[in-house]
């Protein structure tokens, strides 16, 4: 069990932790939450003994191996490769193979005695146990799992960028197995692949894990408990993040009552002290009513930032149907290596793609190609009718002058805009009162970011490129920014590795992989079932809804042939009774037609209101107690419900434009 019992810790005066209390017992897979700069890492810190508490106790289970990837990286000399560097995760290994070494070579000597053949023999059962033998298989599967191409595992390890640094002493880190895995945002330079391939590997972790991250996807698909450390204190919630979310706004409620009551309670006491503290026959009760007073312990509330608001912004302008196209593009910076080649590529008016694929395979480069910062080496670029772009890159939040104001810095462009839609903007980004009034040289990397956008959207262009938007973005600026771009009317496209931020925004899926470029014209649900190839009834209701849309093709066009047939002039031959008959049968014709259509309207429109009925019984079944709620198969089955609605709905609109064409026949 790792404790903390009334722990503070200050830096330069601050208090960045008061006398908080908490524990984490054995097994447990513990989120920790809380807003930027709220003391997470120090958390972390005191755990590993890095630092000291100012007060209180930390109690830390001894002879217990402790993993600790920092989100940050201790800047140090490494001469190893990146492979003998990452199989050195456990140095006791060296140790006892050097040992195995040494006794064979002098039992080998010395006849085999058998004190050092028991004590060899000790030696390869602990080195066996420990995973010695497959120990450079295992370090090649998760370095090829975070995307570590096989001719990179003999590079020095000094040589990568800081990025890839991270994600070896993320190997270094699973593979040692420790009894207590401590991660802080481990996600932050993982591609969507990688992050997925991290989850997977942590569902099989068997100790204790504590994670932070504002990752939502892996907060809710790994972590059992929750913890919150904000304004100095600790507070613990069973379940996942989602969970944790209901379950403070419950707390709040519950406290928020709880202080009113006592503070009526409060001013009653008040009350009658000020009245009748003077009489003297009332002097006793009075003072026993001071002590009331003074032992009335204040119940405190989180503080909860104050929601902005929606954000409303303004409509983007408007732009032909096609926003950009790639014809045969391709990009090489050398001249030699092609990063992508032979590309072709339409983006439509209003469509939400994210790029998705591991890291090197050229999405920051599309990106570049699209928003037109990067001319094509080969083919061509077409930008649609009034397309205005706005780009915002991994960097894009240095390019803001450090000496303007907040409010300055929207005005610089936007001086046709009146100050007080400026103050609403940057109110739904975060910056309200005297806020506006901060240099930009003073913000955070989160508040940068926010600023960074307000810019950008203060007069929103139709095309929107976004490179890694939320980085440096905690839980709270990530979902505001998610409801701006999922109300957007442009078109966007995307790179992110927050796979809760694509599931919730974008449309259509742009998968880059080493045989090319795909597309799949559905959000990032459908891209998971397409590739894993898990696609169940699912895929077989849409085939067999595709099959029927076929059916139905086919038979509307024998229809309109036989129409077509059935209105040729009449021969004079024909008497005025062949001429009645072909109309009659020409209304029956029609009536059939009509009334099958009629059918599936009334039959599709049941589907979707039986359906519709699920899904709300689905979601009033989530939220529902945590111990006795399963909430992964009701996740996916609201999943399933919301494509069958989209494919009915679907059915329903065809058959309903059939019918108003079938009416307006002669």
């Amino acid at each position: 069990m790792i404790g903390f019992r009334n722990v503070s810790k200050f830096f330069g005066g601050q208090a960045v932790l008061e006398r908080a209390s908490f524990q984490i017992n054995p097994g447990e897979r513990v989120g920790i939450v809380g807003p930027n700069g709220a003391g997470k890492s120090t958390v972390f810190n005191l755990i590993a003994g890095e630092i000291a508490p100012d007060g209180g106790e930390i109690v830390v289970p001894e002879r217990l191996r402790l993993g600790y990837v920092r989100q940050q990286l201790n800047p140090r000399a490494c001469e190893e490769d990146l492979l003998p560097y990452v199989e050195n995760a456990l140095p006791e290994l060296r140790e006892i193979q050097a040992e195995i070494h040494r006794l064979e070579g002098e039992a080998a000597a010395d006849g085999n005695p058998a004190a050092r053949l028991r004590r060899l023999g000790e030696l390869q059962t602990r080195f066996e146990h420990l995973g010695g033998y497959t120990l450079k298989n295992r370090a090649e599967r998760m370095l090829s799992g975070l995307g570590f191409p096989a001719d990179w595992f003999y590079r020095p390890f000094r040589a990568l960028s800081g990025g890839w640094q991270s994600r070896a002493e993320l190997c270094r880190a699973l593979l040692a197995e420790p009894d207590i895995l401590l991660l802080d945002e481990p996600s932050n330079y993982l591609d969507i692949p990688a992050v997925e391939w991290l989850e997977k590997c942590l569902e099989q972790f068997k100790g204790t894990l504590a994670l932070i991250s504002h990752d939502r996807f892996l907060l809710n698909s790994l972590c059992t408990v929750t913890i919150e450390i904000a304004n100095g204190r600790a507070e613990r919630y069973a379940g996942n993040y989602d969970q944790y979310a209901r379950e403070r706004a419950q707390r709040y409620a519950q406290r928020l009552a709880a202080r009113k009551n006592q503070d009526r309670k409060r001013e009653q006491l008040e009350r009658f002290i000020e009245r009748f503290r003077s009489k003297a026959t009332l002097a006793t009760q009075a003072q026993s009513r001071i002590k009331q007073l003074a032992r009335l312990e204040r119940i405190e509330l989180p503080k909860i930032a104050e929601s902005p608001g929606r954000i409303r912004l303004r409509p983007p302008p408007h732009c032909g149907q096609e926003v950009v196209r790639l014809e045969n593009a391709g990009v090489t910076y050398d001249g030699e290596r092609w990063v992508l080649r032979h590309l072709d590529l339409s983006v439509n008016r209003g469509e939400k793609l994210a790029l998705i694929g591991y890291n090197g395979m050229g999405k920051t480069t599309l990106l570049r190609l699209l928003a037109g910062n990067l001319p094509p080496s080969e083919g061509k670029r077409v930008l649609g009718h009034k397309v205005r772009i706005g780009y915002q890159s991994q960097d894009f939040a240095e390019t803001i002058d450090p000496n303007c104001t907040v409010f300055h810095t929207l005005k610089s462009v936007a001086a046709d805009v009146s100050d007080q839609e400026l103050r609403t903007v940057l109110g739904g980004f975060g910056f309200s009162g005297d806020a506006v009034e901060k240099p930009a040289a003073v913000l955070s990397g989160g508040e940068k970011i926010r600023l960074a956008f307000a810019r950008l959207l203060v007069k929103p262009p139709n095309f929107l490129v976004l490179d890694e938007p939320t980085t440096h973005l905690d839980i709270e600026a990530r979902e505001r920014l998610e409801e701006v771009l999922r109300d957007y009317e442009g078109t966007i496209c995307l790179v992110s590795h927050d796979i809760d931020f694509v599931r919730h925004v974008a449309t259509g899926i742009i998968a880059m992989t080493p045989p090319g470029v795909t597309r799949y014209a559905g959000g990032y649900e459908y891209y998971r079932e397409k590739v894993s190839g898990e696609e169940g009834g699912a895929s077989s209701g849409k085939r067999a809804a595709g099959g029927a849309q076929a059916q139905r093709e086919s038979e509307r066009a024998r229809d309109l042939s036989a129409a077509a047939a059935l209105a040729e002039p009449s021969s004079d031959k024909l008497d005025k009774k062949a001429l009645r008959r072909q109309r009659a049968a020409e209304r029956q014709a029609l009536h059939e037609k009509t009334k099958d259509l009629k059918k599936a309207i009334q039959k599709a429109e049941k589907e979707v209101e039986r359906l519709e009925a699920e899904k709300a019984d689905l979601t009033r079944q989530l939220s529902g107690p945590p111990d006795k709620t399963n909430f992964a198969s009701l996740s996916r089955r609201l999943q399933q419900v919301q494509y069958e609605i989209d494919i009915a709905t679907a059915a329903w609109e065809e058959a309903t434009v059939a019918l108003e064409r079938v009416a307006g026949e002669p």
